[in-house]
């Protein structure tokens, strides 16, 4: 069934659970239109899935078009943190998982088990999101920060907004003498995990501690999900925390503009994301589609704070039954109009070259 340009919000296929740990990046800007050209259907069925809730709006998008305009399709999507996600997936009760992070070894061992055909878990970069800096500084409408200053900023080794090494990156700006509050995730979060790959992978010297989910840097203080930052931001004058682009667009939040070393710095936008991760490398193998960021990269209009979701199958399919519905509903998802509709709600599209690797893993499951 074709129909025509429905602008509206409906989400009684996507179940938004919110759980321990995960991002609750959810909640679509407006309406949003679910028609689409051309899709693939598959003849029927159902099929449930669960994981990265920073995917949840890009999630929400795509399950609505597929069914809209696929008769007989359900898909259920549920956004109950990328760790749950895989562990309902390695114990073969969903069809995929979403995840922010790599599988371990252990769990692409214990994937063997559900896979069928002797096949194994493999991650298909499916969509970015840029993580913005977003400040509340009075008078200072455009900041400019590098990686070592913003890892002795979130570690409680700068205090203050006039700071030389602040002032140094932005000469000419009226920056007061302002006590610097640094706001970090009270929850474990993939957005945390890639903020720190990033910090740890620019500035080692600055930033000692390992990336993790969990926060291990000195001071600051904490709230709780990115909702819980933005208000922090929003509240309090000198403030300065991390969430997804969206939550700074949606809320008017001031951001910061990136020192890569490049001849100019670099904005936060989903176009400058998508070439960060255009910049990166695949390091998984035998069609496996993991992604390393070169997070010091200098290439001009790359943003390098970005947090890649997967989409976690098996190279083979794991159920039968559920196969050419996944198929088709990731086909979608991979192809232009998928990829086309997330930068309209702040996500960054995964570049050709990579997204086209992923289109053929797709569609050679069998």
């Amino acid at each position: 069934m074709k129909l025509g340009a429905a602008a509206a919000l409906v989400s009684s296929a996507l179940l938004l659970t919110a759980a321990c740990g995960s991002d609750d990046n959810s909640g679509l800007p407006g309406a949003v239109d679910f028609s689409a050209d051309h899709i693939e259907c598959a003849p029927s069925g159902s099929l449930l899935a669960s994981g990265s809730s920073a995917q949840a709006n890009a999630m929400e998008v795509w399950v609505n078009t597929y069914q809209a305009n696929c008769d007989n399709s359900q898909i259920n999507y549920k956004a109950t943190g990328s760790g749950a996600g895989i562990q309902e997936f390695l114990q073969g009760r969903t069809a995929f998982a979403g995840s922010d992070s790599l599988l371990g070894d252990q769990e692409l061992a214990d994937s063997r088990a559900v896979c069928r055909d002797g096949g194994q878990a493999i991650h298909l970069p499916m969509a970015a999101g840029p993580i913005a800096i977003g400040y509340n500084l009075p008078g200072v409408d455009d900041l400019v920060l590098d990686a070592p200053t913003l890892a002795l900023i979130f570690d409680s080794g700068i205090t203050r907004w006039n700071d030389p090494a602040i002032a140094a990156l932005n000469p000419g700006a009226d920056l007061p003498d302002l006590p610097i509050t640094a706001f970090h995730r009270s929850d474990g979060s993939g957005t945390t995990d890639n903020l720190t790959q990033y910090l740890h992978g620019s500035a080692p010297e600055q930033w000692p501690y390992e990336p993790s989910k969990n926060w291990t840097g000195k001071g600051g203080q904490a709230a709780d999900g990115s909702s819980g930052l933005v208000g922090m931001v929003q509240q309090n004058a000198g403030a300065i925390a991390y969430f997804e682009l969206s939550y700074a667009h949606q809320n008017g939040i001031s951001t910061v503009a990136i020192d890569t070393g490049a001849p100019e710095p670099v904005e936060v936008s989903v176009e400058n994301a998508s070439s960060a991760i255009a910049a990166g490398e695949v390091v998984g193998t035998g069609g496996d589609l993991a992604l390393e960021l070169d997070y010091a990269t200098r290439e001009p209009g790359a943003y390098p704070i970005v947090l890649v979701t997967y989409e976690i199958i098996c190279d083979k399919g794991n159920n039968p039954g559920t196969l050419d519905l996944t198929r088709a509903f990731l086909g979608y998802a991979a192809g232009e109009e998928g990829q086309g509709a997330l930068a309209e709600i702040d996500y960054a599209p995964i570049p050709d070259g990579i997204i086209e690797q992923v289109r053929d893993r797709v569609a050679g499951m069998s």
